[in-house]
């Protein structure tokens, strides 16, 4: 039933308990566009559908629930329904439908739900009197709703404070391929790549099922990212500006947030967000960062000492960075950028916090590659305000068991090598943290590299080091 399924475990096997209850469930997956929502569903249940439909982009009440009439009766075993006058007829019309299934577990599909809810439809209405009036007081109902839409999958069923409130039995947000389903894709589609390879290609488009789709077997990751973004008529140098009005209802205050990230690598504070961009503090501003986090564009991250005034917002999306450092302008006029651009300083600049992005994506697989995964931690950031000023720290790991990571990413297309210079800044750095955070934890100083680190009198400073095939566990 899985066989054409890269990855997913997880989602698999909780698709398949869910399905197999003893009780109706009411499931709303959301994740972005092109990470394979519909593509899972669709597959994993295969014919046990007893109802699917699929809303319509762009279109009104009345194109709504003629689709959804055409849905009724494509697989009608009895007598056709007319088109209803509203979603309340409409949502009778599917529980008579329902009942007429000979199937003992009703599996009903709504894909692109939040396009179904258009204004003043009383969809939502509808929905409400279906679950809470019908569905859920029987035993033999899973309901499944999704959309890339995600703003209004978290807003109105997530957190709904009306009559669906606490009515969602799962949430499951599908979020792109860590790099090992990025190998077991690859994998399945008989596409030979090295680990660094894999990496190279999720550092620029992120592990979207979709965009990995469009590599073409017998030609290099820069070959392809050229075809892809550069070329003329490259098939996903729009993609960009659908991804965010797709996600987003009124977007604009979306991507004014993450073009300011995409300037500041460490992240900014809401202040500097609110000094950088035209959005204004509050509730809107609130949302927006809620969303964008919701959805793993961004995420927030404390400072060690815990002072919520050193909350900085980050961007951690590997393809909203590549769109904003090569693709937003497009200033190159070159369909061979990528395969040209190899080691030049803009490419490097990239390379380096894209491999950061990496790392901050696969923080599970880090603490399992030390050993620490049943460990309590907390992740966190530093900067020093005091002794050292340019002292900063990529990631931290604060340990329950009395011990403190810091963790050092460097990328290199060769093995890395530590020079007098960078060991008395990281000795520094190290010294500088123990001063201003008065930790009395033990301070390990770790190291992330592509392909290791060059042994010689200054890579002693290195407690443990880590590399790429590491991120693929």
């Amino acid at each position: 039933m899985t066989k054409n399924i890269a990855g997913r475990e997880y989602e698999i096997n909780l698709l398949q308990r869910l399905y197999s209850s003893n009780q109706s469930e009411f499931i709303a997956m959301y994740g972005r566009r092109r990470v394979g929502k519909t593509f899972l569903i669709r597959e994993f249940f295969a014919d046990k559908f007893v109802f699917e439909v699929a809303g319509l982009s762009n279109s009104g009440t009345k194109d709504q629930l003629a689709n959804f009439n055409f849905s009724l009766n494509r697989n009608n075993l009895g007598e056709r329904f007319t088109i209803a006058k509203n979603w309340l007829e409409t949502f009778e019309q599917l529980m008579v439908y329902v009942d007429r299934s000979p199937q003992k577990r009703k599996l009903i599909f709504f894909d692109e739900m939040p396009w179904m809810d258009t204004p003043r439809s009383g969809f939502l209405t509808a929905l409400e009197h279906f679950w809470n009036g019908w569905a859920c007081e029987r035993k033999d109902i899973v309901l499944i709703v999704c959309g890339s839409a995600s703003s209004w999958i978290i807003n109105k069923l997530i957190n709904n404070h009306g009559g669906l409130h606490n009515r969602l039995t799962r949430i499951i947000h599908l979020k792109q391929f860590t790099l090992r389903e990025c190998e077991q894709y690859f994998q399945l589609r008989k596409m030979v790549l090295s680990r660094y390879h894999i990496a190279e290609c999720y550092m620029a488009m992120g592990g979207i099922p979709y965009y990995l789709s469009k590599m073409e077997k017998g030609l290099s990751v820069a070959q392809n990212i050229d075809r892809m973004f550069f070329a003329e008529s490259s098939e996903l140098r729009y993609e960009f500006k659908n991804l965010y009005s797709s996600l987003f209802r009124n977007s604009t205050d979306y991507l004014q947030v993450v073009a300011a990230l995409s300037k500041k690598m460490k992240g900014l504070s809401r202040n500097e967000i609110v000094e950088t961009t035209k959005v204004t503090s509050g509730g809107g501003l609130t949302e927006v960062l809620q969303n964008l986090e919701y959805c793993g564009f961004i995420r927030s991250y404390p400072s060690f000492d815990k002072k919520k005034r050193n909350v900085l917002y980050q961007l951690i999306d590997p393809f909203t960075l590549f769109y904003y450092r090569f693709i937003e302008k497009n200033e190159y006029n070159d369909e061979r950028f990528w395969s040209n651009s190899l080691d030049t300083p803009l490419r490097n600049s990239w390379a380096g916090y894209a491999f950061e992005m990496l790392a901050l994506l696969h923080i599970k697989e880090i603490k399992e590659a030390l050993g620490i995964a049943g460990i309590q931690s907390l992740m966190a950031s530093w900067r020093s305000e005091k002794t050292s000023p340019g002292a900063q720290i990529d990631l931290i790991i604060n340990r329950k068991d009395g011990i403190v990571n810091l963790l050092e990413i460097k990328f290199s297309n060769m093995k890395f090598s530590i020079t007098k210079t960078l060991e008395e800044n990281m000795r520094n750095k190290i010294s500088a943290f123990k001063t201003e955070t008065k930790t009395r934890k033990a301070v390990q100083l770790l190291m992330l590299t592509t392909h290791g680190i060059n042994r010689n009198k200054y890579s002693e400073i290195v407690q443990k080091e880590l590399v790429i095939s590491d991120l693929f566990r």
